[in-house]
């Protein structure tokens, strides 16, 4: 939805509403897109983020356990005189 400045003041608090909701709206001047509303992604307080953090450090823990190490990982490759096989 396109909506002149002029025409936003007086209903600001709906379109900021709508942009909320999802919808797109754009407030133009002169006939020219200017800004865009958009919603912004809520801010996780400390406890959330402290857990979000330890879920990825606990996955990739684990992840890293489960394979080969890296240093060992192209052995295959190579002879016992550690020239390629």
């Amino acid at each position: 939805m396109k909506v002149s400045v002029t025409e936003a003041k007086g209903q600001l608090t709906e379109l900021v509403r709508r942009a909320e909701a999802g919808d797109e709206v754009i407030l133009t001047r002169h006939g020219h897109a200017a800004v865009r509303l958009i919603p912004i992604k809520a801010v996780l307080d400390r406890k959330s983020r402290r857990a979000l953090l330890e879920a990825a450090r606990t996955s990739g823990a684990a992840k890293a356990k489960a394979g080969p190490s890296a240093a060992r990982s192209q052995d295959f490759l190579y002879g016992d005189d550690g020239l390629p096989g």
